[in-house]
């Protein structure tokens, strides 16, 4: 199997990047633009590689490839984004892969792009990419395709090598194991499990009961053997079961006006093992949205205008509004969700004004989150 960790130090070791590899900084896929920049990379390499795997490692400098991490990103429906706009899109994964010298909160994005023998184009234009484009790698750089497509092989043999040199250990596994129970979360219950005799497991996370139902929070999760992290954050809710075959996580949202909050299943995440050495991760949305009483919803939707009013003309907020302020994610997501089409809009608008006050910014992250999700969680 695969390190994910040493992978990515032997991408950046080999060379600069190259018509197999590309490296980025961080990723922005909230904005057009930084939709079409990431989907043009995915092209381009893919075209360029139709018989290896090829990647793009995000959280390096371009400058001097220091590691310098980037937030972990959660975005499952990554691979929809690509089936959205390319024809015969390759298939991608996305793992994030912690290093020991990074903050707790960063890691290092991994972003694998798999053999695809056709040529891949833009069947939709966006941003400044028109439909039918399509493009390859000139070394780093990755340029509009003139013409036919001529395969290229030549990347194969060191690509494999790459890998190769990328195997996991059983010192590698043991100390991962160790350092997960012993030292990073000695004080959150952790535990493990292996399948198939080969897969190790560790998880840990805050556990707090709602309803007679406990739940998790500040979860970590660890396939150990191929350094790939998945996590919630404090604001995140989940369940985990498991069986001789299968680790689930099923995380919920949780939405609420008044208070009154309610626990709704958003996604059920499952890593599913075979006997040949083989794993995959299976998705799937169960996201349905509460409704509720409009004319309540019209006034709170109302509000949240009038304290971003405030925010935008730098006037003090009181006690109740600054209460209010917190809630104002979740509560214009709510709206969004029960058709008031502007009010998505209207919260990606308020990020600068939202910022400054942390609590409320990670809830706004949050509420992007969940809404990149359902957007692209079509076949």
């Amino acid at each position: 199997m695969i390190n994910k960790r040493l992978l990515i130090k032997n991408l950046l070791a080999h060379n600069d990047e190259s018509s197999f590899y590309d490296k980025k900084r961080q990723l922005n896929l909230h904005s057009r633009e930084g939709k079409a920049k990431f989907l043009k990379h995915i092209c381009a390499l893919s075209n360029s590689n139709p018989a290896n795997n090829s990647y793009i490692v995000v959280g390096v400098e371009d400058q001097d490839n220091e590691i310098v991490g980037d937030d972990f990103f959660d975005d499952s429906r990554i691979q929809n984004l690509v089936n959205a706009f390319l024809e015969n899109p390759p298939k991608i994964q996305y793992e994030n892969v912690p290093f020991p010298n990074l903050p707790k909160d960063k890691v290092v994005g991994l972003v694998t792009i798999k053999p695809n023998s056709q040529t891949s184009y833009f069947k939709k234009g966006i941003h400044t990419i028109l439909a039918n484009s399509s493009f390859v790698r000139r070394g780093s750089n990755s340029t509009p395709l003139e013409g036919e497509l001529e395969k290229n092989y030549q990347n194969t043999e060191t690509v494999i090598g790459i890998e190769n040199n990328s195997r996991n250990s059983i010192q590698h596994t043991l100390d991962g194991v160790i350092d997960f129970m012993n030292f990073r979360h000695k004080d959150m219950s952790p535990k493990y499990k292996v399948f198939k005799e080969l897969f190790v497991i560790c998880w840990a996370g805050v556990s707090h009961k709602h309803r007679d139902t406990t739940y998790l929070s500040r979860v970590d999760i660890e396939l150990i053997n191929e350094q790939i992290k998945l996590f919630y954050s404090a604001q995140d809710v989940v369940t985990i079961t498991y069986n001789e075959d299968s680790f689930t996580i099923l995380e919920y949202v949780p939405l609420g006006l008044n208070d009154k909050t309610s626990f709704y299943p958003l996604e059920e995440q499952t890593i599913r093992f075979f006997d040949n050495g083989y794993y995959k991760i299976d998705r799937k949305m169960l996201f349905q949205p509460p409704e509720f009483n409009r004319a309540m919803l019209h006034h709170i939707y109302n509000s949240n205008l009038a304290l971003l009013d405030k925010l935008e003309k730098g006037r003090v907020l009181s006690e109740r509004e600054r209460l209010d302020l917190e809630n104002l994610p979740s509560t214009f997501m709510i709206c969004y969700l029960n058709g008031f089409d502007d009010a998505k809009q209207k919260l990606i608008d308020a990020k600068l004004l939202l910022k400054p006050f942390s609590q409320v910014y990670s809830s706004f992250k949050e509420s992007l989150r969940i809404l990149r999700k359902m957007k692209y969680d079509v076949q």
